[in-house]
């Protein structure tokens, strides 16, 4: 190793290389001459280096590299981290990424990535079949802070739900058709369902009473609902939502239907359509900045990579993971609501990014705040894209199609990752834990699937419906995951 490589640590007079050797003397980061070495640089997802590159044997654990790169940053918190090498995680070692005859004088790259500190362990059982539901379920969600759970049907009805006792809580009555669409203030006081017949209605979770008038502004279908993101607010209070319809209106400009709508932490709005474009609106005035063009076909979906973090609020996982859960006061949404936001586009590399999934089978990711081309085209399904999510963390993204198929794609560069095989017929909808290490999927073959996103392979497999599952959501505080379809039954399932 040259001289230059060799910087003192600053806290004791020994090398970096030292410390180490020291750290785990008798271990595998001791070097001889029978085994292949390479030098190794680590570096953050934005590009810094964590220390100067150091030699490592091929052989070397990833638990030894999550200890080397602790002392690296000087850290005594035990963050855990993933490791990757050209695009490969490393699981076992470094000999499942590298070829073992890599060269010795070129220095190899290994990017870390810090993971959630809370962990969130797969469902495996149902607890709960809840009937009531008249027709087939076509949305069920929890609240921002998991403590609620709300479904729309077909029977013209939204329903709430008592999460502890899993039984009936309200039912909730005023739509004359379907209930298409439903979605949950940030705030977690309020939930706007939309139906077929253009009406939009606003309940209170904790009465099940409809707040204030119905919003009758749409002529046609109710196809997509969302609510401005909490640090956005005036005071921490959500009042302002968005809708769209099959009349093409959202602020009107769209040639058809419009079928999807996402309200960015940066106040512009996004509306996909199946005149096959993606418009971007300045919320604050409804002026339209540009127009997103690429796809062949109806453009079916959208997510954000900041999704999650918008849609939990001011509702930190974590915390309410504890056995005695974490709810911040009212006043204080607003502030925190903002500090979360900004921690995760950091973590985004201070970009927010947009996923678009079309009938062309193929999903195009896109930076639609400061271009209209996308990053990439990301193709491989079979079949039109049913869904698209972006992990929690922002570096995954996850697609569901009609070809039986999940695809992973990285969050930044749009590049494949993997495909999850498993079920025998189309996935509908998907949804990601709060830890972003496990996705849940429902089929039209009736069964739910947990995927490992470490080992990319089924966890579990949930059977239990009769029918084909249109809608799955996992709780935010990691408790839970509901699925409703065809069978008019919503499931609760548990560990």
């Amino acid at each position: 190793m040259e001289e230059g490589s060799k910087r003192d640590c600053e806290e004791d007079g020994h090398s970096v290389p030292e410390k180490i050797m020291r750290m785990d003397a008798t271990d595998t980061v001791e070097s001889n001459e029978n085994r292949a070495n390479v030098l190794a640089q680590f570096q953050s997802e934005s590009g810094d280096t964590a220390g100067p590159p150091i030699e490592l044997p091929l052989t070397l654990a990833r638990d030894k590299l999550q200890q080397i790169l602790n002392v690296l940053l000087k850290q005594e918190d035990h963050t855990p981290y993933s490791f990757y090498v050209n695009e490969k995680e490393v699981t076992t070692d470094l000999n499942g990424v590298v070829n073992s005859s890599t060269s010795e004088e070129k220095v190899m790259t290994i990017l870390y990535q810090p993971q959630a500190v809370f962990r969130v362990r797969a469902v495996t059982r149902c607890t709960s079949s809840l009937p009531g539901h008249a027709e087939a379920v076509l949305s069920a969600s929890f609240s921002p802070d998991g403590q609620h759970l709300a479904s729309g049907s077909g029977d013209t009805t939204v329903r709430f739900w008592d999460i502890n006792t899993e039984t009936p809580h309200f039912t909730c009555k005023g739509h004359r058709h379907w209930v298409l669409v439903t979605a949950w203030s940030p705030d977690g006081e309020r939930l706007a369902s939309g139906c077929k017949s253009g009406q939009i209605f606003i309940w209170d979770p904790k009465t099940g009473k409809q707040t204030g008038r119905a919003l009758t502004g749409h002529k046609q279908w109710v196809t997509a609902l969302c609510w401005e993101p909490l640090h956005l607010t005036n005071n921490g209070e959500s009042t302002r939502l968005a809708s769209a319809g099959k009349d093409g209106d959202v602020l009107t400009n769209h040639l058809q239907s419009v079928t999807a709508l996402r309200w960015s932490g940066e106040g512009l709005l996004y509306s996909a359509s199946q005149d096959r474009t993606i418009k971007v609106w300045r919320a604050s005035d409804g002026v339209m900045c540009r127009t997103l063009q690429g796809h062949g076909h109806w453009v079916n979906t959208l997510a954000l990579n900041t999704d999650y973090v918008l849609r939990t609020g001011a509702c930190d996982p974590q915390a309410l993971m504890k056995p005695s859960p974490e709810v911040t006061a009212p006043e204080k949404r607003l502030s925190y609501a903002e500090k979360r936001y900004k921690e995760v586009l950091a973590v985004a590399g201070g970009v927010e990014r947009l996923a678009s999934g079309s009938d062309d089978f193929t999903i195009f990711l896109w930076e639609p705040a400061k271009d209209r081309k996308p990053i990439e085209r990301m193709t491989g399904h079979q079949q039109l894209v049913n869904d698209v999510k972006f992990s929690p963390n922002t570096r995954i993204i996850a697609s569901a199609s009609f070809d039986k198929s999940i695809r992973l794609w990285n969050g930044f560069t749009g590049k494949f990752i993997a495909v999850l095989r498993g079920h025998v017929n189309g996935v509908y909808q998907i949804a990601w834990s709060a830890d972003s290490r496990l996705l849940v999927s429902g089929s039209k073959d009736s069964t739910l699937k947990v995927w490992n996103m470490s080992t990319k392979k089924i966890e579990m497999d949930l059977p239990g419906h009769a029918d084909e599952v249109f809608t799955v959501d996992w709780s935010p505080d990691g408790q839970r995951v509901v699925s409703g379809g065809k069978d008019k039954i919503l499931k609760i399932w548990r560990r």
